[in-house]
């Protein structure tokens, strides 16, 4: 591999691990810590202060929170195990914001507060939909 002005090979760390956060890849791994930030500190204040009126939309926000700081630390770690992970837990994101999302919009009243995920992370500028798709685009070019 060539070497950049910095001695360091552009594609893999000291380790060997091919790096998954280099060109866009960095934007994605800072767009998911973003989301870690916000879903963990919306389910901990949900959760420690009013868990008995939504048990489930908190545990759902909490769910989205561990599913973000797994694909992060994916991201950030590199290799081909971690891609591989984190391309499945950006599968089950997706299908657990498409989930969600159907089933507020269809029932509404099962969700007396919103989630991360609830209509399709509306509350989050749809990010919680699109963040997943880009992923699984981008790792499975890398």
């Amino acid at each position: 591999m060539p070497e950049t002005e910095t001695g360091t090979t552009s594609e893999a760390t000291a380790t060997g691990r091919k790096r998954l956060v280099s060109g866009p890849g960095l934007l994605l791994v800072w767009l998911y810590g973003v989301m870690v930030v916000g879903a963990v500190s919306r389910s901990a204040y949900q959760i420690s202060t009013e868990f008995g009126r939504a048990p489930l939309a908190y545990s759902l926000s909490a769910l989205a929170a561990l599913a973000y700081a797994f694909i992060t630390y994916s991201l950030v770690r590199g290799g081909e195990r971690a891609r591989r992970a984190a391309l499945f837990c950006c599968a089950a994101e997706l299908a657990g914001v498409l989930a969600v999302g159907t089933w507020t919009l269809l029932r509404p009243e099962s969700f007396p507060d919103t989630t991360v995920w609830s209509q399709f992370g509306m509350g989050y500028l749809f990010i919680p939909v699109i963040l997943p798709i880009t992923g699984m685009l981008w790792l499975r070019r890398r």
